[in-house]
């Protein structure tokens, strides 16, 4: 029998988009926060993984500007802004890199990162400076891996592989997603369940 998405037929609320990274959201709940590169895919997997759409997609990276938050009854859900996005001006781009930092290392209810790399490329600079925010942090994270449906079957395996030596982790703490395709959307549902004090998988790493 299929595990059936424990998102899905939650109710869910549009609570604000906020300049603000310690913005404090009344009531207080455990946060999820969802974040990655420019066009990595992250409001397609967003909405995937929810299963609905709640996060706007463009075909032009960078529309994402603040902390935009999603309440479920027992979590919030904030994406937040891309970074590494060249189009936009230097101050722009260090403002989002500060919103993005600091939402990170000093939110006091955040119970854990979705990160978002495209499983067809080694991480970037912006992708490195990341990993070592996330690492001072310590906050418990997942590392998604999107848009698997563009590579064949044996190319994931390599790509999952390549990806996790990039990062110098072990291959199980990535999760190998597609948005197109559903590839890796139950698991992730199910850890941001754990995550949120549900029954799911609370396996994320620190």
């Amino acid at each position: 029998m299929t595990t059936p998405n424990p998102l899905v037929d939650l109710p869910v609320e549009f609570v604000g988009s906020f300049p603000d990274p310690l913005h404090r959201l009344n009531p207080p709940l455990p946060e999820i926060v969802f974040f990655g590169r420019s066009n990595v895919g992250k409001s397609s997997l967003i909405n995937a993984v929810v299963g609905r759409r709640i996060a706007k997609t463009s075909a032009t990276p960078g529309k994402t500007q603040h902390l935009n938050v999603f309440r479920f009854p027992a979590f919030y859900l904030i994406d937040l802004p891309g970074y590494g996005y060249a189009k936009l001006s230097q101050g722009e781009r260090q403002r989002l890199r500060h919103l993005v930092d600091r939402t990170i290392r000093e939110r006091p209810s955040l119970a854990g990162v979705v990160w978002l790399l495209d499983i067809r490329h080694p991480p970037s600079k912006e992708d490195q400076a990341m990993a070592e925010v996330l690492a001072a942090s310590g906050r418990g994270t997942i590392v998604a891996l999107t848009k698997a449906d563009k590579l064949s079957r044996a190319q994931q395996l390599n790509a999952h592989r390549e990806r996790a030596q990039d990062l110098g982790i072990d291959p199980d703490s990535l999760l190998v997603t597609s948005s197109a395709k559903g590839i890796g959307v139950l698991d992730l549902a199910l850890a941001i369940e754990g995550a949120a004090g549900g029954p799911g998988s609370s396996t994320w790493a620190g």
